[in-house]
């Protein structure tokens, strides 16, 4: 029988990743912990959404924090996108 080890990150209760590799967990747990003072921040300068819509864009900001940093300095987003070969999706499920 083999003896696996599993790292477990949770978050608000709920198993957000399961893997065998220690870094990824700890990586994975730290963006957990920046999306999570990020929402605080957004909540704070009085913009306003729905707990799953602030929860879902603080972990997609903290996800790309490096992309989002280069945003800041100057690059343009669709070069970002291309890059990262991302879906532009819509937030608003009516939008057309």
């Amino acid at each position: 029988m083999a003896v696996i080890t599993q790292y477990v990150v949770q978050h608000k209760g709920v198993d957000k990743l399961v893997t065998t590799d220690k870094k990824a967990a700890d990586q994975y747990d730290k963006m957990l912990n920046v999306a999570d003072n990020l929402a605080e921040y957004i909540d704070a300068k009085g913009i306003k959404l729905a707990d799953q819509e602030l929860e879902d864009l603080s972990i997609l900001l903290a996800k790309h924090k490096d992309s989002i940093q280069k945003i800041f300095k100057g690059s343009e987003a669709s070069s970002m996108l291309e890059a990262e070969s991302a879906d532009v999706i819509s937030l608003d499920e009516n939008a057309s």
